[in-house]
């Protein structure tokens, strides 16, 4: 018997017993589901049954391979494994803030936020595997893999719930600094346009900008205001952005940007190629071999008492050192 805490209120019973079954074939979870094997305070109950705090459930005898019994007993000792059976490292992040609900850390570029798609482990599974004490830890948003910044993470599923529909709800503020090409031009503050996600042959996804009668368009707004012009020698003008979003795109500044012709400097999908190889082969402060894209600003209501928290991670030494090297503003 297995008595539901407060932590996974709201939780699908599938999703629970995936997670608490590790080990356990998928197929063979549904199977003791869908036979009634599986009750909740006595009562049968459906794979989409939504788990309520003091539910009592009761799981039949479950077996599983000796291995599938080691590999669970790794995962729980030592934290996340990856699809390939590879384990994370254990490694902490600069940490923002923390407290019994959240933690919210200052994310390198270079590392994503979760394993998949070709990443065998990100900061999510790290972070488990250097808190082996703490029973919860998920993801509250996503960042790009070359994306630095602040980065928010759920101790508590009560506090994963609400900050989420927090970002769903645009209650929270989110401010980017992106240094572009060329003289961002004063007056264009708003960027209000509509974006469509794509899959090329060779598997990878880009974002584009559509009309909004396309049929998979999806809104997205952006502001924009000038911080600081510089001019990078024989390279000419950038200008040093604060992008706030007020929806979550995938690539959404990075499109904008680009799309308004003043793509992000070191960007590889949407920037200028040429310039981005040129500054890579730059020497000292002038080299840029990442995105100058950063998560600079973020702020949201405490999932608990409700008060504002504002968190502001500052420029990576890379990216501060390569704006110090540019010249007096113009």
């Amino acid at each position: 018997m297995v008595t539901v805490d407060a932590d996974w209120t709201g939780q699908r019973l599938d999703n629970f017993l995936l997670r608490l079954l590790k080990g356990v074939p998928k197929t063979h979870v549904y199977r003791i589901i869908r036979s009634g094997e599986v009750r909740i305070n006595k009562a049968r109950v459906s794979a989409d049954t939504r788990l309520q705090a003091g539910d009592q459930l009761r799981l039949p005898p479950v077996r599983t391979s000796a291995r599938a019994e080691l590999k669970a007993r790794e995962i729980s000792r030592h934290g996340a494994m990856s699809s390939t059976g590879q384990m994370a490292p254990a490694r902490q992040f600069p940490l923002l803030y923390e407290d019994e609900q959240l933690l919210a850390v200052n994310k390198p570029a270079g590392v994503a936020v979760h394993g998949g798609s070709g990443v065998a482990f990100g900061v999510i599974e790290q972070l488990r595997m250097a808190r082996p004490a703490e029973k919860f830890l998920e993801l509250v948003h996503r960042l790009d893999r070359e994306t630095s910044g602040v980065l928010l993470v759920a101790k508590k599923r009560m506090a994963l719930k609400n900050l989420q529909e927090q970002f769903r709800e645009r209650d929270t503020d989110k401010v980017y600094l992106a240094l572009v090409q060329g003289h961002w031009p004063d007056r264009l503050k708003v960027l209000d346009q509509h974006l469509l996600k794509v899959t090329r042959e060779d598997g990878e996804r880009r974002v584009s900008i559509v009309s909004k009668d396309h049929p998979q368009a999806m809104r997205a707004l952006s502001l924009v205001k000038v911080q600081q012009r510089l001019n990078l020698a024989q390279e000419g003008e950038l200008s040093l952005l604060q992008v706030t979003i007020r929806t979550g795109r995938t690539h959404q500044i990075r499109v904008h940007l680009a799309g308004a012709g003043h793509p992000i400097v070191g960007d590889d999908k949407y920037g200028d190629f040429e310039l981005n190889r040129r500054l890579q082969k730059m020497p000292g402060q002038a080299m840029l071999s990442r995105m100058f894209l950063h998560a600079w600003q973020l702020q949201f209501n405490h999932p608990v008492d409700r008060k504002r928290i504002a968190l502001q991670a500052a420029l990576p030494a890379e990216l501060k050192q390569f704006i110090d090297h540019a010249s007096s503003p113009i």
